[in-house]
């Protein structure tokens, strides 16, 4: 919706000259206005349309407007629709209250000044008009997010790639001349040198494979998320000395979408990145669960927790780690949370509407 595209104006009377009325009224807002003569028919509309403002009048036969307002707000779309009553005959501080507990955001009595009304309708149309717009804005920032972080997964994989691809294989051959010089080298002094040499290009190829495996496992692609998950988490026991352990329900863990494994990885990595570096724990524990089409990650610690802010997931709390956790689950549909496990911290996440692939189907059959 653009910012000078009409709204819906929704006009509810059963009497068509008080309809014709309001529609002169409002003729100079260039709003689209709808008249019905009934409840039955303002449902129907509803329906069909998106309604920024729906004017109702309180005294109609069969359904009268209150009865009609708690019907609309009982619907998940309507619930924040603005209803505006009218009444000529039910102007009492009573009903008024009877509108209001109804979620009228006004209660307007006749005679009605056109000004006003005017007014009134004007601001609550711009507000809804404001409101989609801000509503396209965060889907379309999320799916910007969301191809963000696809497109940094697949940097990784590239780079990954690429590092143990080339720079690795340089300087393999490089170590392989190296041993190869050693061995005919008759020299103490340059012996010595060679030695030296090839053990730091050892150590070079040694980090360059870690860097390669943490940017992307291959296990991830070759064998899925549980073995890629063990293959971490024995990697962080034996760099850290924090113990690990993974509990899997069920034992035999599908094979999930390979968009969905990687994320659910990358949460996994980032949350064991954020209890090295912040949680002073000795211990954590993974749970990985798939049951009825959802997927559960929990990753707890038993170190010093964090505050309340963070929580509670306050803005300006918590820091890059969390926020692309966050929202790595939300573009799956999935929810985010962390807590305090006293002692120590629990992060989980789930997302739900899972549909393992067809191998994965095969093999939990």
């Amino acid at each position: 919706m653009s910012i000078h595209e009409p709204v819906n104006i929704l006009m509810v009377d059963d009497q068509p000259a008080k309809l014709l009325t309001y529609e002169v009224m409002l003729a100079e807002l260039n709003e689209n206005l709808i008249k019905v003569t009934s409840g039955k028919e303002a449902l129907e509309c509803l329906l069909k349309n998106d309604v920024a403002v729906v004017l109702l009048d309180v005294s109609m036969p069969d359904l009268d407007g209150f009865e009609l307002a708690d019907l609309i707000r009982q619907h998940p779309r309507f619930q924040k629709t603005a209803i505006i009553f009218i009444s000529a005959v039910h102007f009492t501080d009573l009903d008024r209250v009877k509108g209001y507990q109804r979620g009228a955001v006004d209660y307007l009595s006749v005679p009605v000044v056109p000004e006003l009304l005017r007014a009134k309708v004007s601001v609550f149309a711009e507000l809804h008009r404001k409101t989609h717009q801000l509503e396209t804005l965060n889907a379309e920032l999320q799916r910007l997010s969301g191809r963000l972080m696809a497109t940094q997964d697949d940097e990784r994989r590239r780079f990954a790639r690429d590092l143990h691809d080339g720079l690795g294989q340089e300087l393999a051959a490089a170590k392989m001349m190296l041993d190869c010089l050693l061995q005919q080298s008759p020299k103490q002094w340059k012996t010595d040198s060679i030695v030296e040499a090839s053990g730091l290009v050892s150590n070079a190829i040694q980090q360059i494979r870690t860097i390669s495996h943490l940017l992307h496992p291959p296990l991830l692609d070759e064998g899925g998320l549980l073995l890629a998950l063990r293959w971490y988490l024995d990697g962080m026991m034996s760099r850290s000395g924090i113990a690990t352990s993974l509990d899997l329900q069920p034992v035999e863990f599908p094979r999930l979408p390979p968009p969905l494994e990687r994320t659910v990885f990358r949460i996994f990595q980032e949350a064991l990145t954020n209890v090295f570096r912040h949680s002073e724990a000795r211990n954590v524990f993974v749970g990985l669960t798939f049951r009825e089409g959802t997927v559960s990650l929990s990753v707890r610690d038993d170190g010093r927790g964090v505050g309340d802010r963070i929580v509670q997931l306050r803005p300006g709390s918590y820091g890059i780690g969390i926020g692309t956790m966050r929202e790595r689950a939300r573009e799956f549909g999935g929810e985010f949370r962390v807590s305090n496990a006293d002692p120590g911290t629990l992060v989980e996440v789930i997302i739900p509407s899972v549909v393992p692939t067809m191998q994965n189907a095969q093999m939990t059959a």
